[in-house]
């Protein structure tokens, strides 16, 4: 009420200055002017926001950007990783086992996949009247039924959820796996299956107050991108007593716990088989899961990328949407499910042609047309990896030419990496101070190192976590590359570290050597 007072005021003075012949004219200006003055002094100045829009010069100012971005952590592609390419790029020889890459180290192509691709992506090859001595028949005709399919060849667009014929095949796929029937329009064909998870938990994150339970160890993919969505990671402990188990009482726990903080728990993430832990889920682990869901309304997101890779006879890959199928109503059509699957693990191990899919069952149709928006922004999932997929749930079927070969080619990398797991696995019991589960399935050994007091001392002076100090030790004076387990969480007071089991058999060899011998250089040292 008082400042319009006083405005009033003012512009009543104003009014009386300026009335013709009130004031000479140099009497007048002079007046304005220190009204002007008056009134500018009265005002408060204008903020400035400048140093919220750009530093040093830069808007892209890394102190400006996005705060979720900044607080993402990615610890496969993180510190360790950096200090290996840099070792690289000095001449250092590197044996990286930080991340799932078979090709990278060593494994073949399965022939049938690449020559069905390098038919597509050079289709004036077909043309060629001696094609037929080049390439197998089947080769041939399913190039052509996929270029009949692909309008426009690769380099054009497909739907945004991946192309039509691919995407059937992936519900056959399923129908054959699972015995339940599958929607090829509820399977949406992404760049690798990250992309597929990423999209799913966009579409669920709303705020921070949203959290997504998660399995501790666990893969960053599924940590950063909830940091970088805005909502909170809710975890629940794996038992390593026994062998990495899932217990329902945990999820329990920490839904109770999340709740009483005031979050909304929308999903449950489970990998199966484990990454990094390697235990493979039994089917009563997965009734166990589909009831916990159906019980407190959440979703279950399946991440079942390592389906082909078990390498024990006790519990083989069973998916979730089978076992719930079986376990029937209120289970079969209640319960959430997002499924996961790609072309970059199993025997396939493609993991730079990015093909993977996620599989919605018991979503809204509403939903599904929202995350088909989302899909929409980045127009269409590339060619080639959806290639790749076609191959990998539309494998060449007895009797045809390729599936001798395509079959030797698979067992004989399955057998190669059952005997890998025994090797890394063995290998770390062997040495004192290490402890480590049997790898039954995906490609990651995640052994336990019990450090000495000096070590942890040694490493908290440097600003380090103790297992990441290890792991730089290790590949300075060895070359391995490996992830601290501290990148996948871990119980408190334990440390651990993740690699592949994926070098070749005969690197494998020199990989336990290399670690064994440093491992009780460190341990003398640090003792």
């Amino acid at each position: 009420h008082s400042c319009a007072k006083m405005v009033r005021q003012a512009s009543k003075l104003v009014g009386l200055l300026l009335r013709p012949g009130a004031l000479a004219p140099v009497q007048q200006n002079a007046a304005c002017s220190a009204i002007g003055l008056r009134f500018k002094s009265a005002m408060p100045e204008p903020v400035s926001y400048d140093h919220l829009h750009q530093k040093d010069g830069k808007v892209l100012h890394p102190d400006l950007l996005n705060e979720s971005v900044l607080k993402t952590q990615y610890a496969v592609r993180g510190e360790l990783y950096l200090r290996a390419e840099q070792l690289r790029k000095e001449g250092r020889e590197i044996i990286f086992t930080n991340v799932g890459n078979p090709h990278a180290l060593g494994a073949k192509p399965l022939t049938f996949t690449r020559q069905v691709i390098a038919l597509c992506m050079a289709p004036f090859l077909l043309e060629r009247p001696d094609i037929d001595k080049m390439f197998p028949k089947d080769a041939i005709a399913r190039a052509k039924k996929v270029l009949a399919a692909f309008k426009g060849g690769l380099g054009a667009y497909t739907d945004s959820r991946g192309n039509p014929l691919v995407r059937e095949e992936v519900a056959k796929f399923i129908e054959k796996r699972d015995g339940v029937p599958s929607n090829p329009d509820h399977i949406f064909l992404t760049d690798g299956a990250s992309v597929a998870v990423r999209l799913c938990l966009n579409a669920m994150i709303r705020h921070e107050n949203d959290g997504v339970l998660v399995p501790i160890p666990q893969y960053p993919l599924y940590s950063a991108s909830i940091k970088l969505y805005g909502g909170a990671l809710i975890p629940y402990m794996l038992n390593e007593n026994q062998n990495w188990a899932l217990s329902v009482d945990n999820l329990k726990k920490a839904v109770k716990e999340a709740r009483e903080e005031g979050k909304l728990v929308r999903g449950l993430v489970f990998i199966n088989p484990g990454n990094p832990t390697g235990q493979c889920l039994s089917t009563d682990n997965l009734k166990e899961l589909i009831r916990f869901a159906h019980d407190e309304r959440i979703v279950l997101m399946a991440d079942e990328v390592y389906q082909e890779n078990v390498y024990q006879d006790e519990r083989p890959f069973v998916s979730a949407k089978k076992v719930m199928a079986e376990m029937g109503e209120p289970y079969k059509s209640g319960v959430e499910l997002l499924s996961f699957h790609t072309v970059s693990k199993g025997t396939a191990g493609e993991c730079g042609l990015r093909g993977g899919y996620v599989e919605m069952s018991n979503i809204h149709p509403g939903t599904i047309e929202e995350v088909y928006k989302c899909a929409s922004i980045n127009l269409s999932p590339n060619t080639v990896g959806q290639i790749a997929l076609s191959v990998l749930v539309n494998p060449p079927k007895p009797g045809d030419e390729s599936y001798e070969l395509y079959m030797k080619e698979k067992a004989t990398e399955l057998a190669s990496l059952r005997r890998r797991a025994h090797m890394v696995t063995d290998g770390f019991n062997s040495l004192n101070g290490v402890t480590c589960n049997f790898t039954e399935g995906a490609m990651y050994s995640f052994p336990q190192i019990k450090l000495p007091p000096k070590a942890i001392e040694v490493a908290t002076k440097l600003g380090k976590a103790p297992d990441v100090y290890y792991c730089l030790k290790l590949l300075e004076a060895t070359g391995i590359s490996t992830v601290p387990g501290s990148g996948f969480g871990q119980e408190e007071g334990t440390f651990h570290l993740r690699t592949t089991i994926l070098p070749r058999e005969e690197v494998m060899t020199t990989f336990v050597e290399k670690f064994k011998k440093f491992h009780e250089s460190f341990m003398k040292e640090h003792s």
